[in-house]
């Protein structure tokens, strides 16, 4: 009897620990509703955790930009659409729902860090709602110059976290998107635009973004979605199609990667 309640214990341990992945995975498949249900969960279960809460504002941020039509490969791949001033019309409550999660992750975390200043999770917690807010400031606000205060705040948790922890593999997604940034823009921008050890190395940018492809616990996929991206922007579209072709075989339920798939086939022949 004791061995089967160990068991037992042991599986819903599991079930738990696992579910940060579950949403994102609906998340990824745009059940955001699914996605949704999965962090109201965890949060419930481990409400000490930050990342909670943090994958939550994930999950709203995404349907956001599902909504707006900004995830289309258009607008990262037409530098126009990007820096366009026009502003979009984001939904107030999505909104409220995402800063209010992003504020009780950064909240959680800082407490953790008073104590254990060392704690990976929260440092991880605060690079990616910095980094959240950096994506709906510049996306959806098109405050790009004040979005970057947010970027470097991202940037520094990230650097801090893998130097603690190098085996951290999800940050270097943020070092690794820091990198092709900077390696993207003209020379007087990168000199203006200073971010802590970083040089602009595309190649390094990539290299990054593939480990965390390879290794990444939570953010494998997005990185792979980051990639196909900027395959497209540098020529390779064959690269681009072979990406698209896995996400969709992994998030079958997600549309956007078969109509991204379907643009690309004219640049194939």
């Amino acid at each position: 009897m004791r061995l089967l309640s160990v068991c037992l214990l042991s599986l819903i341990s599991t079930a738990s620990a696992a579910s940060i992945e579950q949403a994102l995975n609906r998340m990824y498949n745009f059940d955001f509703a699914g996605a949704d249900r999965e962090m109201d969960r965890y949060i419930a279960e481990k409400p000490a955790d930050p990342l909670g809460l943090t994958f939550r504002a994930a999950s709203l941020l995404f349907r956001e930009l599902d909504r707006l039509a900004i995830l289309e490969g258009e607008f990262f791949t037409q530098d126009k659409r990007l820096i366009d001033k026009k502003k979009l019309s984001p939904d107030n409550a999505v909104k409220d729902r995402f800063m209010a999660a992003i504020e009780q992750s950064k909240a959680i975390a800082r407490n953790r860090l008073a104590s254990a200043p060392n704690d990976s999770n929260a440092l991880f917690a605060l690079c990616l709602d910095a980094g959240l807010i950096t994506d709906y400031m510049s996306l959806i606000e098109k405050r790009h110059l004040g979005s970057l205060t947010y970027a470097k705040e991202s940037h520094s948790h990230a650097v801090k976290l893998l130097k603690l922890d190098p085996s951290f593999t999800d940050a270097y997604l943020t070092t690794g998107m820091t990198e092709y940034m900077l390696g993207s823009v003209p020379f007087f921008v990168k000199w203006f635009v200073r971010f802590e050890e970083a040089e602009g190395n595309k190649n390094l940018a990539i290299e990054r973004l593939n480990s965390v492809v390879a290794r990444g616990k939570y953010l494998g996929p997005f990185a792979k979605m980051l990639l196909a991206i900027i395959d497209v922007r540098e020529k390779r579209p064959l690269n681009a199609e072979s990406r698209l072709i896995e996400l969709s075989r992994d998030f079958p339920e997600n549309p956007l990667f078969k109509k991204e798939i379907e643009k690309l086939r004219p640049k194939l022949r």
